[in-house]
């Protein structure tokens, strides 16, 4: 069983910037793509980004291409989501989950097993 913790959200103004932080508080996050989702009141959880467990390749929503990069550290255990030229769109609670089937990376939330609790993300304009 794998429990994931993300921290890093806040309060910050149009086109700050923030990095997000996934870890594992138990279990471990090699050999696991990681994704990113966010969700506000009312609407279903949407994807954001992922990253593969090789960190050789990640996606993006379109929304965020050319704004937030995914990466993740040497030893595979911290999964960073930097985010730039933050919107008051982007206001939402961010999600990392782990998905365990070790192939491609997906967008699609039914594919991932592990959830953290989500941080709050708030951009004002």
């Amino acid at each position: 069983q794998v429990q994931l913790v993300e921290s890093g959200g806040g309060l910050v103004q149009a086109g700050d910037s923030l990095r997000l932080t996934c870890v594992a508080s138990r279990g471990t996050l090699r050999y696991r793509n990681i994704g990113w989702f966010r969700q506000t009141p009312g609407k279903e959880r949407e994807f954001v980004a992922a990253i593969h467990w090789s960190g050789g390749s990640t996606l993006f929503a379109d929304s965020v291409k050319g704004r937030f990069t995914i990466s993740r550290d040497n030893a595979k255990t911290t999964v960073y989501l930097q985010m730039n030229s933050l919107r008051p769109e982007d206001t939402a609670v961010y999600y990392c989950a782990a998905d365990l089937r070790m192939s491609g990376l997906t967008m699609a939330n039914s594919e991932y097993d592990y959830w953290g609790q989500g941080t709050q993300v708030t951009v004002s304009s």
